[in-house]
């Protein structure tokens, strides 16, 4: 496995929206430029969705205008639909996100409406992105189970992700939203996708609810999966899983590539920095295990 993997950092934005505690504009600028300092130069830093629905992530276009200056740099936003996408184009957005869950019941209850609308809502909206020469990541939730609907079948998975990768989507983010996927669960899952979208394209998004998110990571990268979505300290939850603790950690990943032979390109002790800011502005403890450890052996030294 000595190739690349390439992590997206979605910590400023699926991260964050997921967090109590609002962080301002500026703070969130900071946070971002932080993570691009450490070397994670693919970062999700907002969402175009309603202030009212999810008001962490508000005046996005001001954090998206405020970061788009680098050139060294990829930054993703969320758009919900038609009035989202010209929001975020007129604030400058150069890759766009859409999504759309696996399953009936976390599709009713996130955005009100079935599987099949809620493509409909976004198919204009990815014809629109690609004739502007935007690119269009797709998002699938609940990969590997869902809170309303239980186990979700592999192929209820390809067929979304099919669509998506058929409507012009570059990459394929596979969400295990609630963080019940195993290894094993993870392995035919994206070999079951891969059938539909080149292995190449497909992302994977786990959440560490119960602890399995690094092993489904591996599995998946056993099978040719390459591209990794992960949040500084472990950012974020899901409002429909009770006890989730979020993303995946970037400090984790990174851990662990980097133990495995695989470059990251990340300096540790400055996404450290950046975690430990972030933390302190939200009022609660990173649940990295890595940044963990690591503060606890800055302080021994200290």
């Amino acid at each position: 496995m000595s190739d690349s993997v390439r992590i997206v950092e979605v910590g400023p934005r699926d991260g964050l929206q997921n967090e109590k505690t609002p962080v301002s504009v500026a703070d969130r600028i900071a946070f971002i430029e932080a993570l691009v300092g450490a070397g994670l130069h693919t970062v999700e830093v907002g969402a175009f969705v309603s202030p009212k629905a999810i008001p962490q992530m508000v005046n996005s276009d001001q954090v998206l205008r405020g970061v788009n200056r680098r050139s060294d740099s990829e930054f993703h936003v969320l758009v919900p639909n038609e009035r989202g996408y010209e929001a975020a184009r007129a604030a400058g957005a150069r890759v766009i996100a859409v999504f759309a869950s696996a399953s009936e019941g976390f599709s009713r209850a996130n955005i009100n409406c079935g599987v099949a609308e809620s493509i409909e809502r976004f198919r204009p909206v990815v014809a629109s992105a690609r004739a502007d020469g935007i690119k269009v990541r797709g998002y699938i939730s609940c990969v590997l189970g869902c809170p309303f609907d239980g186990e979700v079948k592999p192929q209820a998975v390809v067929d979304v992700a099919k669509v998506l990768w058929d409507l012009g989507c570059y990459e394929i983010s596979l969400g295990d939203t609630i963080g019940v996927g195993t290894p094993l669960k993870a392995r035919h899952l994206l070999r079951a996708v891969a059938g539909a979208v080149p292995m190449a394209n497909l992302a994977m998004h786990f959440h560490d609810t119960y602890g399995q998110a690094l092993a489904n990571l591996y599995a998946g990268m056993e099978e040719g999966a390459r591209v990794i979505d992960s949040a500084a300290g472990g950012l974020g939850g899901c409002p429909y899983a009770p006890g989730a603790t979020g993303n995946v950690a970037t400090e984790d990943v990174v851990y662990m590539l980097e133990g495995m032979g695989i470059a990251t390109g990340v300096d540790m002790t400055k996404l450290l920095g950046a975690t430990n800011e972030v933390s302190r502005l939200l009022s609660r403890p990173p649940v990295s295990r890595v940044v963990s450890a690591l503060n606890a052996k800055v302080r021994a030294q200290s």
